[in-house]
């Protein structure tokens, strides 16, 4: 019994651009399901939260919605899982308040250094392909939605119309603001990267060329696309499995 209770890890994972909590349905109940403790939840201006739109002034308040989170549970030791853009708002969380995390692990995510925004280390191309889009919206508040672009689902995936339905516009505010970091990225936490290669999201390719050349993290593939956790969500729970026991 005293095994099994050692083998327990909490979780939380946080969501990608356009998502929600929503997204890691399957994971929470596979993680749930073998005894863990997990927390998924929405950031401001999406998913459910979508009508709060407009509080969705710059990154900080993503970072704010994670941090107060733990403190609000009182969690300590856990496992911060960044999704994609959720990288961003587990760096930053990191930063801030490193004592509750055991490890962080970035799964396909896009990562910035100190005073950089989201939009400075993407591709030009599809920096100016979502700013296109802002303005063809008649809004300048959040970027549509672009079906299951970078997504890694294909259109005829029988989970396909479940995430169509459930994406929202994201908040352009937390691509446009500066991460401010007081520490080197991580914090001296121990960090994975999780590279999704199947299909592999080129719009990442120069953010996982840097992660490499960090000293000190680690470095993991999955045979899955991008949203891995809807396409893939048994291999993920494995994986988080082992770099929780690992961390």
């Amino acid at each position: 019994m005293a095994q099994e209770d050692t083998a327990r890890s909490t979780f939380l994972l946080i969501h990608g651009a356009w998502h929600g909590g929503w997204c890691w349905r399957f994971v929470v109940d596979r993680l749930v399901a073998r005894g863990h403790r997990v927390f998924a939840p929405t950031l401001t201006g999406l998913g459910e939260r979508r009508h709060l739109l407009e509080a969705a002034t710059s990154l900080d308040v993503c970072i704010e919605d994670i941090g107060n989170l733990i403190e609000a549970e009182e969690l300590t030791d856990v496992v911060v899982v960044g999704h994609s853009f959720g990288g961003l708002v587990a760096s930053g969380v990191a930063d801030r308040m490193p004592q509750p995390i055991r490890s962080l692990v970035f799964l396909d995510s896009l990562l910035v250094d100190n005073g950089q925004a989201g939009f400075d280390v993407l591709p030009q191309s599809v920096v100016e392909d979502r700013m296109k889009a802002v303005r063809a919206s008649g809004q300048t508040l959040a970027m549509p939605v672009n079906g299951l672009v970078g997504t890694g689902i294909p259109e005829d995936h029988p989970l396909a119309g479940w995430v169509r339905r459930r994406l929202t516009p994201h908040p352009l505010a937390t691509y446009t603001t500066p991460l401010a970091l007081k520490h080197p990225l991580g914090n001296g936490l121990p960090c994975t990267y999780v590279h999704c290669a199947n299909p592999s999201y080129d719009t990442l390719a120069p953010v996982r060329e840097r992660v490499k050349a960090l000293p000190g993290w680690g470095w993991e593939s999955i045979d899955t696309g991008h949203d891995a956790m809807v396409l893939a969500p048994d291999l993920l729970v494995d994986l988080l499995e082992r770099l929780a026991v690992r961390s």
